[in-house]
């Protein structure tokens, strides 16, 4: 439960944190369609991210971080307001957030609390000229609209800058230039590891890494099949997901290509990660930085015959999660969480972390007491999930998560389409237990609890 402080408290709480000593510093690390097993720490053999994995090994990892809708504008509208969709009400690419909004999102709170604030890479909420004007919100703006533009800066750039490693570099300038009486909080949101749509190369790599994974064969997922392709619901066979694995994955050497400049990306990622860490270190301000890494949706290479993300399957859910805080007893350092976390609860972790109140407008919980290895007795064991977005070519979907259970509403055809599955026998979401008369009971609590959802989040 937030507390909330009386007014004078309040108009003073700014000018008080202005004159506290050595205020943590906030980095907000967000990477673009990262599925989340496809890091080391994570277990996977072949991917190179030495840098992200240090992250995982001095911070906690949080197993089961997921994201409340699975496209990045909404996604990205709820890291900075801490709010469902249904409450934030960004569903498609050009709204944005209003002004009177923005003054309850974690940039503005860091702002009015004295902090040095900065923005890189795709910003995603909004149209241009929405993104353009958010830029005077900051105090360091490198800010870009949309997908952030091509992986190469420029076409006939002679350089071949990459766009990751553009990012990286205005990281690094705004890490040694930022003022040294003021405690910072700087967001990179890279553009990679989206694909650039419909380019002759839609995942193409630095050229430093382009080759990185050469003569290796990457497996897909053990849901890559026609079979469970054939499971879907037909109006989700004809979707958008269909489209682009027909794009990428229907060709064994097609999808090998994919998945070698997919791993490239990422990569390239994270040897900007690792650039960012080197200057945090050289500046002396890694111990008094809070470092949070995450990705903004799940995503789908090839499982169940699809690709991208926006579905409830829990590829498409599920994101990796660190937190780095430096002042957590050292003994928590490379410790893992199993309790459920969601990208609602990153602007309020933030935010706690730095000893800035949380605005009652946010809808989600700090985490700081999992970071400490506490489990508070009310803490969540399901969530809601929701996608609404491009309704002319994503079905779509809302679904209640719970420890064990799934369910799954496809929101728009008549007569309805549901879904159940048991996660803890079932965690490949293989075999619908809708028909099955032996979970009747669990099938009428499940659809009780959408309905309360989707009404208790507006």
């Amino acid at each position: 439960m937030l507390i909330r402080l009386p007014l004078l408290a309040t108009v003073l709480f700014p000018l008080l944190l202005s004159a506290a000593p050595s205020r943590p510093n906030v980095l907000f690390l967000l990477v673009d369609d990262l599925r989340f097993n496809a890091l080391g720490y994570m277990g996977d053999t072949i991917v190179k991210t030495p840098n992200i994995d240090r992250l995982a090994k001095e911070g906690v990892v949080f197993k089961n971080m997921f994201v409340t809708t699975s496209i990045c504008s909404v996604s990205r509208a709820t890291a900075l307001t801490g709010q469902w969709m249904r409450r934030h009400g960004i569903e498609d690419f050009a709204k944005g957030i209003s002004d009177e909004a923005w003054k309850d999102t974690y940039p503005a709170r860091f702002h009015d609390a004295g902090y040095y604030t900065g923005f890189i890479g795709k910003y995603g909420v909004g149209n241009p000229q929405v993104t353009k004007a958010r830029g005077a919100s900051f105090d360091f703006w490198r800010g870009e609209p949309g997908q952030a533009g091509r992986f190469f800066i420029e076409p006939n750039d002679p350089t071949r800058t990459h766009k990751t490693a553009k990012m990286g570099n205005d990281a690094l300038t705004f890490l040694t230039t930022t003022p040294k009486d003021k405690p910072f909080s700087l967001s990179v949101s890279f553009n990679a590891v989206h694909a650039r749509d419909h380019e002759k190369r839609e995942y193409e790599p630095d050229s430093r890494d382009d080759g990185m994974y050469d003569g290796i064969e990457i497996p897909l997922s053990k849901l890559a099949t026609d079979e469970a392709f054939k499971r879907l619901p037909e109006f989700v066979q004809k979707s958008e997901g269909r489209r682009r694995w027909e794009w990428r994955f229907d060709e064994p050497q097609k999808a090998q290509s994919i998945l070698h400049d997919y791993y490239s990306l990422i990569s390239g990622v994270d040897r900007e990660i690792g650039r960012i860490l080197e200057t945090l270190d050289q500046q002396k301000l890694m111990e008094n930085t809070i470092i949070v890494f995450t990705g903004d949706n799940g995503y789908s290479l090839a499982d169940r015959g699809m690709a991208d993300k926006w579905y409830a399957y829990e590829e498409d859910l599920r994101v990796p999660l660190i937190i780095r805080d430096p002042m957590l007893p050292k003994d928590r350092a490379g410790k893992t969480v199993d309790a459920m976390a969601l990208n609602v609860d990153l602007a309020p972790t933030m935010l706690d972390l730095a000893g800035i109140p949380v605005p009652a407008a946010m809808q989600g919980r700090s985490l700081k007491p999992l970071l400490e290895g506490k489990v508070p007795e009310d803490w969540r064991t399901e969530y809601f999930y929701e996608h609404h977005s491009v309704k002319d070519r994503i079905p779509p979907s809302e679904a209640v998560r719970t420890q064990r259970w799934k369910y799954i509403r496809w929101m728009e055809p008549n007569p309805l389409v549901e879904e159940l599955y048991d996660l803890e026998s079932d965690p490949l979401e293989e075999h619908n237990l809708l028909a099955d008369p032996k979970h009747v009971a669990i099938l009428k609590e499940l659809r009780e609890k959408w309905a309360k959802y989707r009404e208790a989040l507006k």
